[in-house]
C-alpha cells in the first residue's frame, strides 16, 4: 500500500507536466539571448541628473563592455545591473565602491569572477552609482 501512492503521485505529476507543455496555448519556450545581447530590456529615464549623466559617461567607457548598454547585462559577458538583486536593499552603494576597488567573487551569476577596475575615482564611482539608481528607479527597483 506504501508504494502505490508514491507511484500515483509520479504518474499525476507527469501527466500533469505532460498537460502542461502540450496544450494548445503553451507558451513557446524562448531561447537564450546570443552571445553579447542584453540580459533584460529597461525604461531609460528621459532626464538624468547631472551626477548620472557624468556616471553614464564613466559607464559607457569602463563599465558597458560586461555590464552592457545602459547596465542591461550583456549575454556571456556580464550581469544587468538594473535588476533586484542590485536594489539598494540588497547591494548598497559601497558594494558598488568595493567592487571596483576589489573585485568581486562570483555569487550571484555565472559569468565568473569581476576583477577590479582601475582608472575610477570615488567620485567616478559615486556618479556611476547615481546613473545605475536612476536607471533602477525607472524600471521600479528601489
Amino acid at each position: 500500500m506504501n508504494k502505490i501512492i508514491p507511484a500515483a503521485l509520479a504518474v499525476v505529476a507527469i501527466a500533469g507536466g505532460a498537460y502542461y507543455f502540450t496544450r494548445p496555448d503553451a507558451p513557446e519556450p524562448s531561447a537564450p539571448p546570443a552571445k553579447g545581447e542584453p540580459l533584460v530590456s529597461i525604461t531609460v529615464p528621459e532626464t538624468l541628473s547631472a551626477d548620472a549623466i557624468m556616471g553614464q559617461r564613466a559607464f559607457d567607457a569602463t563599465c558597458a563592455a560586461c555590464h552592457g548598454t545602459n547596465a542591461t547585462g550583456k549575454q556571456g559577458f556580464g550581469p544587468p545591473l538594473v535588476h533586484k538583486i542590485y536594489e539598494p536593499n540588497h547591494h548598497a552603494d559601497m558594494a558598488f565602491l568595493m567592487a571596483v576597488q576589489n573585485g568581486v567573487r562570483s555569487h550571484h551569476w555565472t559569468f565568473g569572477d569581476m576583477p577590479a577596475q582601475s582608472g575610477l575615482t570615488k567620485a567616478d564611482v559615486g556618479n556611476i552609482v547615481a546613473y545605475v539608481r536612476e536607471l533602477q528607479r525607472a524600471n521600479g527597483i528601489e
